[in-house]
């Protein structure tokens, strides 16, 4: 065993000592948190504006600060891009992470110093908590690839801005940086294919021993080296024995993945957003997220059946229930206040508080009434794969068909890109069917009526979502495709490419 892995040992059981104390008193931690970040913030400008000085309890908070998504504060990120001062927290921020995804355009989330130890720790704390677990540390000692943006920045009203994966680069610890792969020049690379095929011939012939990186991208760098070499990943580094996935559920791909590698690997899911790392697996084979509630962000949890309504309940982590869909809302020492993520999670355990990422508030499908979620997409996906197991999905997608002719009734459309078929395509499509029916209500309820018919299965070529993704200019780095729109915008660009 190397001095890395070694040292790591005592490393992480000191870390997990440090959780375990706020885990005592979750609700705790929290109001002690949110009285500092409410104290530190008090004569900024969106302090004086909201009163933040008398903010004592989230009841406090609640009064004063409503709701808000990055359109409703974009007043005050817009003077921060300027480079004003003292605008959303004390000073000017270290850096703007630049990410898409607005009405408007590019999003620029403000890292502060206070804030930047929330994003450098979260991996770090996570990996120390995987030793912790299960005493196998010497993936530290060989060499760690992280599939990610282009660490170059730009000035941005005199602030350094760019990908968080790329301002995160910037500080990997001095320790891991000897180890770290693919190279600065090879980071900096644009096109995302281009940059596959350097990776490739950097990583080849090392001792590659973790792996990182949305699932998607990873695949994508599993095919090609496996169509380079000709052998499966886990025969390529025979020492690789860890892979930590982000930015989407690792469960729509899990499979394909293990099969590219060929046999079983360790896995850690990460829970990280330009706005702060949120959560991280910290036991492995136990799919909850556990939530870092004493990294800077208080966390407010809205639950999502009335999120849209006027004034939401606005819970705190003493308050949350199992089993229940929650809308994420973040309060932190980045400046960001009430500040409404867009992402959804439920509790899969109260003591420690550990979550899984369910979808986003804004997309699900509804155009019919049935508000079904990724979740339930992703479940039933998994069900119809278990009943088939011959088949192996490489993406998806589902829209509605809305139609006005009752000769042919509407219903949802599924398009996905199959690495392997189902033998019978008709039976995958209804075990589809019979498992969002038994997942959601709603969908059973409309399937009953006859106001739904069965869900049409579109195949779609191999390379669709790549295309498409290339096609809008989100081809690798941290960009996903959505599971699920109200709308057929995506349905219809994925079926005119060819």
């Amino acid at each position: 065993m190397g001095i890395k892995a070694a040292l790591s040992r005592p490393l992480a059981a000191y870390t997990v000592h440090r959780y375990q104390q706020w885990q005592r008193d979750p609700a705790a931690a929290q109001l002690r948190l949110l009285r500092t970040l409410a104290r530190t913030a008090a004569r900024t400008a969106f302090g004086q504006a909201h009163d933040l000085e008398a903010v004592h309890t989230p009841a406090d908070l609640a009064a004063r600060v409503p709701v808000r998504d990055y359109e409703g504060l974009k007043p005050y990120f817009d003077q921060v891009k300027t480079g004003a001062p003292d605008v959303l927290w004390p000073g000017r921020p270290l850096y703007l992470a630049k990410t898409s995804g607005t009405t408007s355009g590019a999003k620029y989330i403000p890292i502060t110093q206070a804030s930047i130890s929330n994003h450098i720790n979260g991996a770090r704390d996570a990996l120390l908590h995987y030793v912790a677990a299960t005493g196998r540390p010497r993936f530290l000692d060989g060499k760690l690839i992280f599939l990610s943006g282009s660490p170059e920045l730009e000035q941005v009203g005199g602030i350094p801005t760019g990908r968080l994966s790329g301002i995160v680069n910037h500080h990997v610890p001095a320790y891991l940086r000897r180890n770290q792969l693919p190279s600065y020049a090879t980071n900096c690379i644009e096109d995302w294919e281009t940059k596959l095929d350097a990776i490739v011939g950097e990583t080849l012939g090392q001792l590659m021993t973790l792996i990182s990186g949305i699932p998607p991208w990873v695949q994508m760098y599993f095919d090609r080296l496996t169509v380079h070499t000709g052998r499966l990943v886990g025969e390529v580094f025979p020492k690789f024995d860890l892979f930590v996935s982000g930015g989407v559920s690792m469960e729509p791909y899990r499979a394909r993945l293990l099969e590219s590698i060929g046999r079983p690997v360790d896995s850690i899911e990460l829970f990280p957003a330009s706005e702060g790392f949120l959560a991280f697996q910290d036991q492995p084979g136990n799919p909850g997220l556990l939530l870092r509630l004493d990294s800077g962000i208080f966390f407010e949890f809205v639950p999502a059946e009335r999120f849209f309504e006027p004034n939401p309940p606005r819970l705190t982590i003493g308050e949350v229930e199992l089993g229940k869909q929650y809308a994420l809302v973040l309060t932190s020492n980045a400046g960001l206040w009430a500040y409404s993520l867009g992402d959804t999670v439920r509790f899969v355990s109260l003591h420690p508080p550990r979550v899984v990422v369910t979808g986003r508030i804004k997309h699900f499908l509804s155009a019919f009434g049935e508000h079904v979620i990724g979740e339930e997409v992703e479940a039933a996906l998994r069900e119809a794969v278990r009943q088939h197991p011959e088949t192996e999905v490489t993406e998806f997608t589902v829209a509605p068909l809305v139609s006005e002719d009752r000769s042919q009734p509407s219903r949802h459309e599924w398009l996905i890109e199959f690495a392997q078929p189902p033998h019978n395509g008709a039976a995958f499509a209804a075990a589809l069917d019979t498992a969002l029916r038994q997942r959601n209500t709603y969908y059973d309820d409309l399937r009953q009526g006859n106001i739904l018919v069965p869900l049409l299965l579109t195949p779609l070529l191999p390379g669709a979502f790549q295309r498409y993704m290339k096609s809008v200019g989100k081809l690798g780095g941290q960009n996903k495709v959505p599971r699920l729109g109200n709308d057929r915008a995506l349905a219809e660009a994925l079926g005119a490419l060819k």
